[in-house]
C-alpha cells in the first residue's frame, strides 16, 4: 500500500473551495485492515523514515517543519511519537508552544518561531505554533490585549495582515530550503468527549485532564471557523495543509507518516560523493588501517 498516495487525499490544494465540513473526522479510505496489519504499515514507514532522516543530516540542504495543529485530545502527542519512534533523537527537535512569556510578548508573533526554526540536515516539529496567533488568540482577545500591541493596530483588519505574515512567513522558509509540512488533527465533538472521559476514568491518564478543556469545548463552533479560515488562507504549494481524520488513531498516524515520507522522497536526498584529493586520502587511510595487520 502506497501510504503517500493515501495522504494526498488530504492535502489541500484548492484553499478557495475548502469546507471543514467536507472532512469526515472518521474517514478511513475504506481502509479495513487489523491492528496487526496497521502496525506493520506504520513500521515499514517508520524505517523509510529513519533512511530519509540520515540522508537528510547527510546532504545537509534542506530542513524538515512539521506543524502540527488540533483540539484537545485529537492526538497529536501519540502521533508525534509513533509516527517519529525511529528516527534519530540528535537530528530532531520537538517545540510546544504554550502561552507566550514576557519576553516573547515584548516581541512580534513570529519572533519565538523564528528562534524555534530547524537548522540545515534537521527536522523540527511544532506542537502548536505560530497558528495559535489567528486561532486561540482571535477566540480569546484578551490574550491580544496582553501583547500591547499599538491600538491603531489591533482593528479588524489584524487577522488577515496575520495570514499575509503568516503565508510571507513560510514562503520565506520555502525559498530558503526548509521543507513545510502542516497536520491539522480532524477530531469529532463526540469522539474528543468519549477521550476526555477515558482520562477521568482512568487514573493513569487523570493528569492529561484539565477543566479548562471543558470550557473550551464550549466554543467548539467558533475554533471550526477559524481553523477553516486558517486553512483557507494559508494552504499553499510551499506550505500545505493536511487535514487529517483523527477519530481513528492507527489511521491518523499512517496518513502522517505516509505524508512525510512522500513529501521527503520528493527532495532526492543523496549522500555526498567522495571525489578527487579527497577520495584518494580516504583509499590511503584505508591502507593504512589495513596495513595495522
Amino acid at each position: 500500500m502506497k501510504l503517500d498516495k493515501l495522504a494526498r487525499r488530504f492535502r489541500i490544494d484548492k484553499p478557495a473551495k475548502f469546507k471543514l465540513s467536507d472532512h469526515s473526522p472518521a474517514e478511513c479510505c475504506g481502509l479495513s485492515i487489523g491492528k496487526d496489519d496497521a502496525k506493520k504499515l506504520l513500521k515499514d514507514s517508520i524505517e523509510k523514515l529513519a533512511e530519509l532522516q540520515e540522508r537528510l543530516y547527510a546532504h545537509n540542504r534542506w530542513s524538515v517543519l512539521l506543524v502540527f495543529q488540533a483540539m484537545d485530545a485529537a492526538g497529536k502527542d501519540g502521533a508525534i511519537k509513533h509516527v517519529m519512534s525511529g528516527v534519530n533523537p540528535q537530528g530532531v527537535q520537538v517545540h510546544s508552544f504554550k502561552a507566550p512569556s514576557e519576553e516573547e510578548l515584548d516581541h512580534d508573533f513570529l519572533w519565538r518561531i523564528a528562534k524555534a526554526l530547524p537548522e540545515r540536515g534537521r527536522i523540527g516539529i511544532f506542537n502548536r505554533s505560530h497558528y495559535e496567533e489567528v486561532l486561540t488568540v482571535r477566540i480569546h482577545q484578551e490574550y491580544l490585549a496582553r501583547q500591547r500591541l499599538p491600538e491603531a493596530l489591533t482593528g479588524k483588519k489584524i487577522w488577515q495582515q496575520r495570514f499575509d505574515d503568516i503565508r510571507a512567513f513560510e514562503r520565506h522558509l520555502a525559498r530558503n530550503g526548509t521543507l513545510v509540512l502542516k497536520f491539522f488533527l480532524n477530531v469529532s465533538r463526540d469522539e474528543q468527549r468519549k477521550r476526555f472521559l477515558e482520562r477521568i476514568d482512568e487514573p493513569a491518564k487523570n493528569w492529561k485532564f484539565s477543566m479548562s478543556d471543558v470550557s473550551e469545548r464550549k466554543l467548539w463552533p467558533k475554533y471550526m471557523a477559524a481553523y477553516e479560515e486558517a486553512i483557507r488562507q494559508t494552504s499553499r504549494d510551499d506550505a500545505p495543509w493536511f487535514v487529517i481524520p483523527a477519530d481513528n488513531k492507527w489511521f491518523t498516524r499512517l496518513a502522517v507518516a505516509g505524508a512525510v515520507v512522500g513529501a521527503m522522497e520528493r527532495l532526492d536526498l543523496a549522500y555526498p560523493t567522495v571525489e578527487g584529493a579527497a577520495l584518494t586520502a580516504l583509499q590511503e587511510a584505508k591502507e593504512a588501517l589495513l596495513a595495522e595487520k
